[in-house]
């Protein structure tokens, strides 16, 4: 080779680097901007969905076109705590769930506290169809704005598949899906019609990612978000509002395996505290976690590797199994 045809090899590659570091430029500047949009946009519906949903307020009756609610497990914990906020707001309830005393005992509550209507119906979900029939029958009377689905079934503590009953098994079918799947279909119909209303679903923050030891659970409840994502998509369009809330762990009855987390702390909050923040997102988000830490909590998870959150999900799954059977073995 040459002295002049060593000179054109070497302008040729240093015009291919060139066009090489043009094209490294472009795919990081591409990156780069896409990582500030998507920033920009998840900042944009935090301060929506948590901080401009604060200011002033709204007639939910008259957004939502009724004076009636209907809150489904709503007895203790989060449901009864997101019917009071809704009494707050003037909505007179319905309220539904299994044991008949608790439930009769919370309607007096609320109708004592916040002067609205309360009617309450004492059904347990098992899969028993011709109970929808006659529940469908009751609901028809009354023009219904919103539906809270929050009736729902958890492991007693984190479990393997295999070490669960099949009567657990069927609870959480029968209860986390079949039920928020039926009572929407019994309380949508005269929304449509009215052109107005909201459904409320209650999923679970651990519904985001694999999560050995609650597998079931947490399936059941990633079929409520994308049951809810799928339904907004479809009814939108005709004047309703469908909001599925992801909570974390709440200082409520279901977390019974273990006592320390029913004490409210700033990532735990009460029932109280947490419906008093999921009530006010309602109409600024469609999909939330519900309360701004469990918010922080999500996009952790979300940019968490797999294995990692999996990892995380197993030591803690871990030791609350072990918590709760040496509690077993204890009280027998």
């Amino acid at each position: 080779m040459n002295a002049d045809s060593f000179q054109v090899f070497i302008n040729y590659l240093s015009d291919e680097l060139k066009s090489i570091n043009d094209a490294f430029a472009f795919v990081g500047i591409y990156l780069i901007s896409r990582k500030l949009l998507t920033s920009a946009l998840v900042l944009s519906d935090f301060t929506k969905t948590y901080i401009i949903s604060r200011v002033g307020s709204r007639d939910i009756a008259k957004l939502y076109g009724g004076k009636w609610a209907v809150v489904t497990g709503s007895s203790d914990g989060i449901g009864k705590a997101y019917a009071e906020q809704l009494a707050l707001r003037g909505m007179n309830l319905v309220l539904i769930s299994r044991d008949a005393n608790k439930l009769q005992n919370t309607a007096i509550q609320i109708n004592e506290r916040f002067g609205v209507q309360v009617d309450f119906i004492a059904l347990t979900f098992d899969g028993d169809e011709t109970k929808y029939t006659e529940l469908k029958e009751e609901l028809d009377s009354k023009d219904i704005a919103i539906l809270v689905n929050n009736v729902g079934v958890m492991y007693d503590y984190p479990q393997y598949f295999l070490d669960v009953s099949v009567e657990k098994l069927w609870q959480m079918v029968n209860v986390n899906i079949a039920a928020t799947t039926m009572m929407t279909h019994i309380v949508l119909p005269q929304m449509v019609e009215r052109g107005k209303g909201a459904i409320v679903n209650i999923a679970a923050g651990s519904c985001s990612r694999p999560t050995p030891q609650l597998a079931v659970y947490a399936a059941t409840k990633a079929y409520i978000d994308l049951f809810s994502r799928s339904l907004q998509y479809e009814y939108s369009s005709r004047g309703i509002t469908v909001q599925c809330l992801m909570p974390f762990y709440v200082g409520a009855r279901m977390q019974r395996f273990n006592r320390a987390w029913r004490s409210p702390s700033s990532f735990i909050p009460s029932a109280e505290r947490y419906a008093r923040h999921a009530v006010q997102t309602l109409g600024y988000s469609q999909r939330t976690n519900g309360y701004w830490l469990h918010t922080i909590q999500g996009w952790i998870a979300h940019i968490l590797p797999e294995w990692l959150w999996v990892s995380g999900a197993n030591r803690l799954n871990n030791a609350l199994r072990r918590q709760a059977q040496e509690r077993v073995r204890r009280n027998h």
